[in-house]
């Protein structure tokens, strides 16, 4: 068996450099599980893992040797370099057409803690973001039973016009689907649309586990993941870029947590066009599944981990700081994570950072940056395509 070489530098000599390792030479005689020798020994080899290996995975307790693999792949494509950006989430509405199990943050009209924004009011929002020298604006809310397709483009159009600089990643496959349902356009034409009146890329969320019983018994009445798929898809072949997700820690099994990961690979290679795949681990608190105990740190490094070792086709690994904690999110950069997202600001979907109730979901620049810096690793600020951001203050451009 091969094993993995992962140079030891220090600290110093990482940031300097831009490569260091989680510690040495991976020898087969130092994998204490048996059954992950052979995993060790493809991804050597730089073969892609089966089924099986993903299995092997998630039942060895030996996460070492399943973070030291995964910082293996992560060192070979992005050597010791971390992403994040400067962004803003707008979360447009919480009312929902939907009534997920899982979710926390739908409301119907009338209800205690229900809102829409109007259009103003978002383009005062986007404006902040401009002002703060961020470049992008991320949107998705509910969906919204009475506002027309006509509206999503005018708000994309109005942000675009005032804001031209501003990256705008908006709307869930889901929303794209209820897009099309309400216009009586297709897919295809609802993405047209949008790209022409500012859409900039997708985002990964509503993918949640690609398995019917899960879907029915946690998300029934939400698209399922072949009509996820065609959207992203869709969205691929016209040269809009998207992410992936996978919402973990709830009534899925590990099996079918793998089985997510080979269907996004296989999507990855028939139509490219995912940027980074983003693990998100489901927070109990305060939905109908608020009886179940949600994940551990363990579950979490292990989720993204393996996420690095089954998806090589994907260029990134998100941890997004919202879901997994900033400190889970730190040591998630040695367990083949090259991403922890951005600042952020105001999130509404879930809340872990600050508790219930807690919109204002923030991480500064220079909190990020030591971070980063403090586990080894070099910051680079991003735009949403993961190009190099040059800033001087409030004044960035894009190194192509």
């Amino acid at each position: 068996m091969r094993p993995v070489e992962m140079p030891v530098l220090s600290t110093a000599d990482a940031v300097e450099t831009g490569h260091a390792g989680m510690g040495g030479w991976i020898d087969p005689a130092d994998i204490t599980d048996a059954a992950l020798r052979p995993v060790a020994e493809k991804v050597a080899a730089g073969q892609r893992l089966n089924f099986d290996d993903g299995m092997a995975l998630w039942n060895s307790r030996d996460i070492f040797t399943i973070g030291a693999l995964a910082n293996s792949v992560r060192q070979s494509m992005h050597g010791r370099t971390a992403y994040y950006n400067i962004n803003r989430h707008i979360n447009y509405t919480n009312i929902c057409a939907l009534s997920c199990k899982f979710c926390e943050f739908q409301r119907k009209r009338g209800e205690a803690g229900a809102y829409e924004y109007d259009l103003e009011h978002i383009y005062r929002i986007a404006g902040e973001v401009d002002a703060a020298g961020a470049t992008e604006v991320h949107i998705v809310g509910g969906l919204h039973p009475w506002l027309p397709f006509a509206w999503y483009l005018e708000m994309l159009s109005g942000i675009k016009k005032r804001y031209p600089r501003l990256h705008l990643k908006c709307f869930t496959a889901i929303e794209i689907d209820h897009f099309s349902r309400i216009s009586k356009l297709s897919v295809r034409e609802v993405l047209e649309a949008l790209r022409e009146h500012g859409l900039g890329s997708m985002p990964g969320g509503g993918a949640e586990v690609f398995d019917d019983r899960v879907h029915d018994a946690v998300f029934k009445g939400k698209l399922r993941s072949d009509g996820w798929m065609r959207v992203h898809r869709t969205a691929h072949e016209l040269g809009i870029k998207t992410n992936a997700t996978i919402l973990y820690g709830h009534v899925e099994t590990r099996a079918q947590r793998v089985e997510h990961l080979l269907k996004l690979r296989e999507l990855q290679d028939d139509a490219p066009g995912f940027q980074c795949i983003i693990p998100l681990s489901f927070i109990p608190d305060g939905s109908e599944l608020g009886h179940l105990p949600g994940n551990t740190g363990l579950e979490d490094m292990k989720m993204l981990a393996i996420s690095r070792l089954m998806l090589p086709n994907f260029p990134h690994v998100k941890a997004f700081w919202i879901m997994q904690s900033m400190k889970l999110s730190q040591v998630s950069l040695n367990f083949g994570v090259d991403d922890l997202d951005g600042t952020v600001v105001w999130y509404d979907i879930t809340k872990r950072e600050g508790g219930s109730g807690n919109k204002h979901q923030e991480q500064t620049v220079e909190d990020i940056r030591r971070l980063i810096v403090e586990a080894g690793y070099i910051p680079v600020e991003r735009d949403t395509l993961y190009r190099r951001v040059i800033r001087n203050g409030g004044n960035w451009q894009v190194m192509e």
